[in-house]
């Protein structure tokens, strides 16, 4: 029985091609996990009073795209944070985490030709593997551009031909960036913006990083977008909870975008979607309608950008991140140093070079590991100390 080709060649998934490098090998100290962005600082306690509360519907089949309450939340969330108000029924989705709905975005929205010719999906690199999973399953052909310190660690899709923009169909942006924590400024989205209404592409924004940063709140594509007078199915944007509320395993996401798009994202998902069951709805309604837990898990990573710049103040190529949890730390081989690192003293972190695609020095990631600041801080200093004095 045959396989699909179009899979055929996917490299091993980033954490089983980790635990393949490491684990055949003792660590040299007591573990630290700085591999996973996965937040643990203490969610809402309030939140299993929610579920309980509506636990009676785990009686009912959820609905698939997320209860009045929950899209309600969403519209008034995104008007507080955006200052940009939606209809909660044309233009919002209730997703089962954000990446099933940047995957399932492409699946609803891409076209199998493109002026006649095979689509092509914009991904920056390194970037978060769904893209290019995505846009392999619609039979597209993904494009990878740098994001390197000369690019500003954002694509600057403005340089590919017009051959590849005037077959582009859709663009991944994520800001603030996984993993280099850049954020995309307000003349980034609009030059962005502007080039997709030239070569009529949709730009898919993957925000979840959007609540964690230092200073100044990262501008969003929609307010961006709205601000220009741009087509309405421009943008689809992407918001979640994991990061927001230390709650990734409530998996409460959301898509907002103009009416079209919703419409054929929710029609899909009507036959293959996982809607988030009703109690968990219920929940999500609740966080996303709360900013003072979200005020203190920000400002809990602004002392741990603190932590970091003090502790690399004086490596060579050290950048602190504008906003998200990861460190993206030069070294002269990603995957040498996070082998050292794990054998010589338990620290565990993910090559660069495992977020990214390209051969042996063209790979944007291979000189780079990438660090989850997600441990207690007192935890996460020591490892980080740990880290430079090891290698650097």
């Amino acid at each position: 029985m045959d396989f699909p080709e179009r899979f055929s060649n996917l490299p091993a998934y980033a954490f089983p091609r980790l635990r393949s490098l490491l684990d055949a090998h003792a660590p040299g100290g007591s573990i630290v996990h700085m591999t996973i962005g996965e937040p643990k600082h203490p969610f809402p306690q309030w939140v299993t009073d929610v579920i309980v509360e509506n636990a009676s519907q785990f009686n009912n089949y959820p609905q698939n795209e997320g209860t009045d309450a929950l899209r309600g939340a969403f519209a008034d969330w995104l008007e507080r944070r955006y200052s940009v108000r939606v209809d909660p029924d044309q233009n919002l989705l209730a997703l089962n985490g954000t990446r099933e709905g940047l995957y399932n975005a492409a699946m609803a929205l891409c076209p199998e030709l493109k002026n006649g010719r095979k689509p092509v999906v914009l991904t920056p690199n390194p970037f978060y593997q769904v893209y290019m999973v995505a846009a392999i399953s619609v039979g597209a052909e993904p494009v990878f551009m740098p994001c390197t310190e000369e690019t500003g660690h954002l694509p600057d899709y403005s340089k590919l031909s017009a051959e590849v923009l005037d077959r582009t169909t859709i663009a991944y942006i994520c800001s603030p960036a996984n993993p280099q924590g850049t954020v995309a400024s307000r003349e980034y989205w609009e030059n962005l913006i502007s080039l997709a209404e030239q070569y009529d592409f949709r730009i898919f924004a993957d925000e979840c990083y959007c609540e964690i940063y230092r200073d100044t709140p990262p501008p969003g594509a929609l307010e961006v977008a709205r601000e220009m007078g741009a087509d309405p199915e421009r943008v689809v944007s992407f918001h979640s909870l994991s990061k927001r509320s230390n709650l990734p395993g409530l998996r409460s996401g959301f898509a907002v975008g103009g009416p079209k798009c919703i419409a054929a994202m929710k029609q899909l998902r009507a036959y293959t979607g996982a809607p988030l069951p009703g109690p968990l709805q219920a929940a999500a309604a609740a966080v996303w309608s709360d900013e003072a837990h979200v005020q203190e898990n920000r400002r809990l990573y602004q002392e741990k950008y603190v932590v970091a710049d003090e502790v690399f103040a004086d490596i060579p190529g050290y950048k602190g991140p504008e906003a998200g949890f990861f460190l993206w730390l030069p070294v002269e081989n990603g995957e040498e140093a996070a082998l050292r690192l794990w054998k010589e003293t338990g620290v565990r972190v993910l090559p660069g070079a495992y977020l990214s695609q390209g051969e042996p020095g063209a790979n944007p990631g291979e000189k780079f590991i990438r660090v989850a600041m997600v441990a207690p801080k007192e935890n996460m200093q020591r490892a980080l100390i740990t880290l430079r004095d090891c290698l650097y």
